[in-house]
C-alpha cells in the first residue's frame, strides 16, 4: 500500500477527539441476524471526493455455542472488502488485514469500530454519501453470508449517530 493511500486510510479510521459534540437522544439500532450471529448498528462514514477507501463497524454477538469467524463481505463501489485491524505497535499506528479473520468467540461477542477491528472498503468507485443507507454483506465461515445495512455517518464522525462508537451494552 503507498504511503499516501495508508495515511488517507488511518485517518478515516482512527477515532474522532472527545472534543467534538456529542449527539444525545437514543436512536435505533439496525440489528441483523445469520444462524446465531447477531449484527448490531453497523455504519460507515461517509467520505471525501476522491477517496479511495473506507472503514465498516459494528458489533457482532455469537448467542451459540461454537464459535464462528467472520471472514469478508461486499460493499456498493468497493471492488475489495477485507477484515482489518489497526492497532499501536511499537509507537507506531499500524494496519493491516487479518489473515483468516475475526473469531467471534461463543457466548461473546467482538466490536468493530474506529482504531480497531474493522471492515475496510478498498478501491471506492464512488463516494459514500451521508443519507441513505449502504446494503453490504458480511461473510461468516460457518453462519454464512448476511446482508446488512450500513448507516452512513458524516465525515469524521466518532459513530453512526454523532455519538462516541458503537452503543454500549
Amino acid at each position: 500500500m503507498n504511503r499516501r493511500l495508508l495515511l488517507a486510510a488511518a485517518a478515516a479510521l482512527l477515532p474522532v477527539g472527545l472534543a467534538q459534540a456529542q449527539t444525545h437522544g437514543t436512536p435505533q439500532v439496525a440489528t441483523f441476524r445469520v444462524g446465531p450471529l447477531v449484527i448490531e448498528a453497523p455504519w460507515t462514514r461517509a467520505t471525501p471526493g476522491g477517496a479511495k477507501v473506507a472503514g465498516g463497524f459494528m458489533v457482532i454477538r455469537n448467542t451459540g455455542t461454537t464459535p464462528d469467524r467472520l471472514i469478508g463481505g461486499t460493499f456498493p463501489n468497493a471492488p475489495r472488502v477485507e477484515v482489518h485491524e489497526m492497532a499501536t505497535v511499537d509507537g507506531m499506528m499500524r494496519m493491516r488485514e487479518v489473515r483468516g479473520g475475526i473469531e467471534i468467540p461463543a457466548g461473546g461477542s467482538v466490536q468493530l469500530r474506529p482504531g480497531g477491528y474493522h471492515m475496510m472498503f478498498m478501491d471506492l468507485s464512488d463516494q459514500i454519501r451521508t443519507g441513505a443507507a449502504q446494503r453490504g454483506t458480511l461473510v461468516f465461515e460457518k453462519a454464512g453470508t448476511v446482508t446488512i445495512d450500513y448507516t452512513v455517518a458524516p465525515v469524521g464522525a466518532p459513530g453512526p449517530s454523532g455519538g462516541h462508537g458503537a452503543p454500549r451494552h
